[in-house]
């Protein structure tokens, strides 16, 4: 079970590095496994990514607002309809739906076997190369509001669902392939951050029913997890998107890539357990 210790870790965690490309569940996951925690399992993950999804609206609220108010009224009024914040609404709603259905699908599977720390260091070698290759190869030049398109969102939205598998990262996924897709490094953060409100929202809440009941972690620690990773969270975005506005994702390679072999590493010598 969850303790408030462990839950001002995780959350300290979560906060931290839900919007670096560095995947915040391969976080938990792993630092729970080292303290010898019982893993939080997906439920508490997912829930305590409302606090940092709380950060994206709040840090994003004139953006947000201008895509809610301006797509809602070009549902009656045509005429705005060709407007970028009309367009955006509908290309967040489309390249949430790879996640949202193959989150469905693969909910068994995501809540254990894709849990399991070998596959989540794997990940976390396997796409800090990808991301490496892509920073390298892009020609940073397109951005959102001129050249998103309903291809180039689902292109974002089936990047985004490699997310549901540990140490692949949500930003990580989606920023690489805005990398591949030549879009510039912030637009490609941006679009990652937008895309994932719907589903980490939907994710969240559907995931509260969990809380509080049987094996699962309390209400307590998990609120206390949420609140820290929603303050850690708004400092940790904006200072990424100052970041990668002068600086390429090696940083980011080089720390996934060493993460990544420690963890298979202490997996092989039995260290830790592959499965919490």
């Amino acid at each position: 079970m969850i303790g408030w210790f462990e839950a001002v870790v995780l959350g300290l965690l979560q906060g931290l590095t839900e919007f670096l490309p560095i995947s915040s569940s391969a976080h938990i996951r792993v630092v729970s496994a080292f303290f010898g925690w019982q893993d939080p399992g997906a439920a508490f993950t997912a829930v305590i990514q409302l606090g940092t999804e709380a950060a994206v609206l709040i840090y994003f609220r004139h953006e947000i607002w201008e895509i809610v108010s301006i797509w809602t009224r070009s549902l009656f009024r045509p005429a705005l309809r060709s407007h970028h914040a009309a367009r955006m609404g509908w290309y967040v709603i489309v390249g949430s739906l790879p996640i949202g259905v193959l989150g469905v699908l693969f909910k068994d599977q995501i809540e254990t076997v894709f849990r399991d720390l070998r596959i989540v260091g794997t990940t976390l070698v396997v796409f800090a190369l990808i991301l490496w290759w892509a920073d390298r190869t892009a020609r940073n030049k397109l951005t959102l509001q001129k050249h998103l398109s309903f291809p180039h969102a689902i292109v974002y939205g089936f990047a985004q669902a490699l997310a549901l598998i540990p140490g692949v990262s949500r930003s990580g996924g989606t920023i690489t392939a805005g990398l591949l897709l030549d879009y510039r490094r912030e637009d490609a953060a941006k679009y990652s951050f937008l895309l994932a409100i719907p589903a980490v929202l939907s994710s969240g809440l559907l995931e509260l029913r969990e809380i509080g009941g049987g094996q699962s972690p309390a209400w307590g620690p998990t609120i206390l997890a949420t609140l820290i990773s929603f303050v850690v969270g708004y400092a940790a975005v904006a200072w990424f998107l100052r970041y990668i506005s002068k600086h390429r994702f090696t940083g980011f390679v080089v720390y996934r890539i060493a993460l990544g072999l420690f963890v298979i590493l202490a997996v092989t010598l039995n260290w830790i357990p592959a499965q919490g």
